[in-house]
């Protein structure tokens, strides 16, 4: 099934298939806007210190060891933090991420809408990401789509699609519960929920 899964039009993802796949779906509160939300999407050095539950030692661990913008793509040198006027529509900008498993990674960010009721952004890995055996995901093979929605009152729908290609390494399959809680962890920095708040989504 995965391996034949078609992508909703949406998505706007051509390839189909995926080794793993998460969907997030929530409601939440928020009061400052799209402006707000534009803040924390470019404030990518905070993002350092996301925990998130551990499945194998049983305990909140630390997600992203550091984190910063880019000026570009590979190669490019670290710049202060995205501010919400550079998140225009169609924009695209470079971050690097150091994850606490899968190492030093490069994403791109591009933001496909932004109104004042509307964001939609995707991300995606251009960096090959390395691991003890061999190489884990080639560039392009981390995505995520994050759609939020204001409902009504300052509430906020939030729904998100983050996969692996179906070409990853097999070395990264049986890890569904650890995925999960990785996106339940960017969920709750995204809009300002302690990011190790128990109880774990699956412990």
């Amino acid at each position: 099934m995965g391996r034949d899964w078609v992508p909703p039009a949406c998505t706007g993802w051509t390839t189909t298939g995926f080794t793993m796949l998460v969907v997030t779906a929530a409601r939440f509160r928020y009061d400052s806007g799209v402006d707000g939300l534009l803040r924390r999407v470019g404030a990518i050095s905070e993002s350092a210190g996301i925990r998130y539950w551990s499945t194998t030692r049983k305990r909140w661990k630390t997600l992203i060891v550091s984190a910063r913008a880019l000026t570009g793509p590979e190669g490019s040198k670290p710049r202060k933090d995205f501010l919400p006027g550079e998140l225009r529509k169609g924009k695209t900008l470079y971050f690097q991420q150091e994850d606490n498993l899968l190492g030093n990674v490069i994403y791109r960010l591009k933001i496909r809408s932004a109104s004042h009721d509307r964001l939609v952004f995707e991300t995606e890995n251009i960096s090959t990401v390395k691991g003890m055996f061999g190489n884990l995901f080639q560039p392009g093979e981390i995505q995520g789509i994050y759609f939020l929605e204001l409902e009504s009152g300052g509430v906020w729908r939030y729904y998100c699609l983050l996969r692996t290609s179906r070409n990853a390494n097999r070395m990264t399959m049986g890890h569904e519960a650890s995925y999960i809680n990785r996106a339940a962890a960017m969920y709750r920095h995204l809009v300002g929920i302690p990011t190790d708040q128990d109880p774990p989504v699956s412990p």
